[in-house]
């Protein structure tokens, strides 16, 4: 549920109930339904000597004018392929509709408000980092192939794309190149996340990372989502469990 009035109204019970405990606030969720300024926070971010770099896609938002999507594209220098994706992520179905465009021209069919994003070659693996608290759990999905120069001169159109990111696309226990299947370090993603809580002000939320193709420690985050499908991570109960007791014995 969303909207002023819901917000609101969760404001007033928190007010008016001092002894529930809260655990992110609401108010700062806004942040991650808005995929222009979800990503902001990883931008702003100088990680670059710490076990790796991380940054961005290049990307740009389109509110509204379909047939002059191909010159915004242009003026800002993107480079095709294009992942388009729903400005608005509120969790509904829809806003997990991605597309992939092949050409310039096609962009036209595409639907604002979205973003767009530049589609980095990642060896088909993503990594979803789920965050408890300071927990971290890291689990491998399957994603999209790399696209080759080949597939840009001979494919053109605008391509719907599956939801990469379901259980069911496990990677964890396929076999991988060893160069793709590599975790992020560690002490790479604890940075991330615990700068990610403080400007954020959120405890629960996961991150989608891909590595750059041919690289070791170029890291790229595509999306941010708040409370995400826990269910498909492995061990959450005993996370879930450990979080919320660490938070009654710092709020007694």
């Amino acid at each position: 549920m969303t909207g002023r009035e819901w917000r609101q109204i969760l404001e007033e019970y928190r007010q008016t109930h001092q002894n529930v405990l809260v655990l992110d606030p609401p108010e700062a969720t806004k942040h991650l339904q808005n995929r222009q300024s979800m990503l902001q926070c990883v931008a702003d971010m100088n990680l670059s000597e710490f076990y790796g770099k991380v940054g961005v896609p290049r990307q740009l938002v389109v509110k509204r004018d379909a047939s002059s999507i191909p010159d915004f594209v242009a003026e800002a220098g993107l480079r095709l392929p294009l992942v388009a994706k729903p400005l608005v992520n509120d969790g509904s179905a829809k806003s997990h509709e991605l597309s992939l465009a092949y050409d310039r021209y096609s962009l036209q069919k595409l639907e604002p408000p979205l973003v767009l994003q530049e589609f980095v070659n990642h060896g088909c693996v993503l990594f979803k980092v789920f965050i408890v608290g300071e927990a971290i759990k890291v689990v491998r999905r399957f994603s999209l192939p790399n696209v080759t120069k080949q597939d840009l001169s001979n494919d053109v159109g605008v391509y719907r794309l599956p939801r990469v990111s379901r259980a069911a696309a496990s990677a964890d226990d396929a076999d991988l190149d060893p160069s793709v299947a590599e975790l992020p370090p560690l002490p790479l993603l604890e940075r991330l996340a615990k700068e990610l809580r403080q400007k954020l002000g959120l405890r629960l939320f996961n991150l989608d990372i891909i590595r750059e193709h041919g690289t070791r420690d170029h890291y790229k985050v595509t999306d941010i989502n708040y409370f995400p499908g826990y269910g498909k991570m492995p061990g959450y109960e005993q996370m879930f469990t450990d979080f919320i007791l660490s938070l009654m014995q710092q709020n007694r």
